[in-house]
């Protein structure tokens, strides 16, 4: 694109920029291709070409911060004045100095001691297990101290002086540099002290425990002669079966399957009998509900509640992944549970999520994952160990022909060649290590905590806890800090500015979440209770019984629901054709087969509806100006009504409600009309006056079987109302 701009004598005449924006210290994402080396060539490349066309070459050093406050920033300036801590970091091991645009704000970096392994001796591999033995790891004593700090400010209030205000747990990051047990052990931590935290960045779903307990039931439910599936379901937090019980039921059980021996076990066996009854219950609609719909019952019917008791809080996330991920399936796939554990397992789903911009909980991430993100409070526990990776493959610089792939199958049969390439990807390996000690540390904005654990093995060499101690120890002081632990105060670094300067809350950027304020108190009321019912009331449909139709065709209980619905149709449709043409139409429509009418029936059909249209007194109802089947809906009485009006005649000076009656043998009187015909027409005049107030609405009944037509009165009409 630039390989113009400098070029001859038009590149004076018509100057060309080039913008280039870059910080080749937080360059750590090599295993995408990144390489501070290249960026660092072509900067050199460009000085070079727009120097030579006589044109300005502006070099910009990035040093003001508007993120971190002034004691964050000489910290992180104190680290990297080392030599072994800058080598790598910046181009030319130039030293490293940061501005503060926050000067006169409170800031705070402690260093704590790192907590060490107890030293407890390894049990023996053939010593049977008979005693209990508690041994907590570094790692997890680490994390209950930063769970235990946390939830102390919350509760007593910590003000974060430069903000004027209380922490807040969305104000707090860990960054750790590898997703290891110590990551999973501070979240669960977390959530066992009721912190809110925003779970882990990232998750196989596949491999977390509830979700093999799910996995398991739905492989149960596709093959119940499966013994080892069934036990771990048995076992597992939906039925909680222990060591004993589950010996008791698979012990002598012959040549039976476990599920056999348990459906005979659980006459005799309450245990067993709840198991059995639950399980059975699955089975029987396995085949009949979609893999959401399967997981959900479980969890809703007690599961929830049986893992979380188990597993406890830190299931939730993945839970709630897994029932995500069940209707993302049945989007895109037919909902077969086969199908669906068979995705789940071979996809090996890895749970990407998006914590840039938190609910207000705590966030958990990789260093890698916070690249471009910031926080008030930054917590650094992962600082002890060193990568350790040994690649298989190296590249070894063979001049001008290029990178030479070799294969050292054995470290000592490496020649000098490998030696000398194995040394140099190890620089680069330790240079990226310390560029991305050098982001997490200016991840944060006003308070920094820097602490780890060591293994039985001690603390890797140059780590970012030595660098970090070798780094501060002249400009820190040394106090005492009460973590509540039983070993009493501890000494920790410290490096405190002071406020001096009117407190300030930075203005929000663009897409982030407001903080969540209390809901008011009608979101947890209960809500007042519907003035209607949910559902409508049908006027067709009434709540009285149905007056007795007779059935016109023997040996056929549904057959006057047949020709009712035939006669509707061709009163509804042949007024739109021709009157020659009518009598055609309504025999064709007769003889389809789906309406499975005999000759005789059919033509008793079709004379009756013929009938009724060539009656010159039911002229006014089928003219071009009626409307079939009219739909109607509106409240009568308090209740809302939806019904279809069978024929609707709307005149200037009146409205004409027809509803067409099939029945054999229709009554001659008024009087005889049955309760739900009257009820019926009675919420279809209630419904149209409140449309055409202006106008009175007439009621009729239209029996098909004369055929004739019968007004119903407005006393009659009166008393039936709603």
């Amino acid at each position: 694109i630039t390989e113009e701009f400098f070029t001859g004598e038009g590149a004076r005449e018509a100057p060309r920029t080039v913008f280039v924006v870059g910080d080749e210290k937080q360059s750590i994402y090599s295993f995408q291709g990144a390489d501070p080396a290249a960026f660092e060539d072509m900067r050199q490349h460009f000085r070079g070409r727009v120097e030579a066309a006589q044109q300005t070459w502006q070099p910009v050093a990035l040093l003001r911060s508007f993120r971190s406050a002034p004691a964050i920033l000489s910290a992180v300036d104190a680290i990297f004045a080392q030599d072994e801590a800058r080598a790598g970091v910046t181009a030319g091991n130039d030293p490293i100095r940061h501005e503060s645009n926050r000067m006169g704000q409170a800031g705070l970096v402690e260093l704590w001691p790192t907590l060490k392994d107890d030293g407890a001796d390894e049990p023996d591999p053939w010593e049977p297990p008979l005693v209990q033995e508690v041994a907590v790891r570094p790692d997890t004593r680490l994390a209950e101290r930063i769970a235990g700090r946390i939830k102390h400010w919350l509760q007593s209030g910590e003000m974060l002086p430069a903000r004027g205000r209380p922490v807040r747990p969305g104000d707090i990051m860990i960054l750790v540099r590898r997703r290891n047990d110590f990551f999973e052990d501070m979240v669960r931590t977390l959530k066992q002290k009721g912190v809110p935290v925003a779970g882990t960045d990232r998750m196989v779903l596949s491999d977390q425990l509830a979700i093999m307990d799910l996995v398991a039931l739905g492989r149960f439910a596709l093959l119940p002669e499966d013994d080892l599936t069934l036990a771990v379901v048995l076992k597992g937090p939906l039925f909680g079966f222990d060591d004993a019980r589950l010996f008791d039921l698979a012990h002598g059980r012959g040549k039976s399957t476990l599920w056999d021996r348990l459906k005979n076990q659980s006459r005799e066996d309450k245990d067993f009998a709840r198991a059995f009854k639950r399980l059975a219950a699955l089975l029987a609609v396995v085949d009949f509900v979609s893999p959401f719909e399967f997981f959900a019952g479980v969890l809703s019917k007690g599961g929830r509640k049986q893992i979380l008791g188990r597993l406890g809080p830190e299931a939730n996330d993945p839970r709630d992944e897994f029932l995500a991920r069940a209707l993302a399936f049945e989007r895109d796939h037919v909902p077969s549970l086969e199908r669906f554990l068979h995705w789940l397992e071979a996809g090996a789903a890895e749970v990407k999520r998006d914590l840039e911009q938190g609910n207000n909980q705590v966030r958990v991430m990789t260093v890698h994952g916070a690249k471009g993100l910031e926080a008030p409070i930054v917590f650094l526990p992962d600082t002890c160990a060193t990568p350790q990776a040994r690649e298989p493959l190296l590249w070894a610089d063979d001049g001008d022909d290029g990178p030479l792939l070799l294969w050292p199958v054995r470290k000592e049969l490496e020649e000098q060649a490998s030696r000398a390439a194995r040394a140099a990807e190890r620089r680069r390996r330790d240079e990226e290590y310390r560029r991305l000690f050098y982001v997490a540390l200016t991840r944060a904005e006003d308070r920094l905590y820097i602490c780890g654990w060591e293994t039985s093995r001690g603390r890797g060499e140059g780590c970012w806890y030595d660098l970090a101690a070798a780094g501060l120890i002249e400009l820190a002081q040394q106090v005492e800090v009460d973590f509540g632990e039983p070993e009493g105060p501890v000494q920790v670094l410290r490096i405190e500015g002071a406020q001096t300067v009117p407190a300030q809350e930075p203005k929000p950027k663009p897409g982030d979440r407001p903080v969540v304020t209390p809901l008011p108190d009608w979101a947890s009321n209960a809500p007042a209770a519907e003035p209607a019912p949910a559902k409508p009331l049908v006027p067709s449909r009434p709540a009285e019984d149905e007056p007795v139709v007779q059935a016109p065709f023997a040996a056929d209980a549904r057959a006057h629901y047949r020709r009712g619905t035939a006669i509707h149709h061709l009163l509804q449709t042949l007024p739109g054709l021709p009157r020659d043409a009518r009598a055609q139409a309504a025999k064709a429509f007769m003889a389809r087969p789906v309406h499975d009418f005999d000759d005789a029936e059919q033509a008793e059909v079709v004379s009756e509806t013929l009938a009724v249209l060539d009656d010159a007194r039911f002229k006014r109802l089928f003219e071009p100006g009626a409307l079939a089947e009219a739909p109607i809906a509106g409240l009568v009485g308090g209740y809302s009504i939806s019904g279809q009006i069978d024929r609707l005649v709307v005149e200037d000076d009146e409205i004409l409600i027809v509803d067409y009656k099939t029945n054999r043998s229709p009554p001659d009187r008024e009087a005889d009309v049955p309760a739900a015909y009257l009820h019926q027409m009675a919420v279809y005049r209630a419904a149209l006056s409140r449309i055409f107030p202006d106008r009175p609405v007439r009621c009729a009944l239209l029996w098909t079987q004369g055929p004739k037509l019968m007004e119903l009165s407005e006393s009659a009409l009166d008393g039936a109302a709603p």
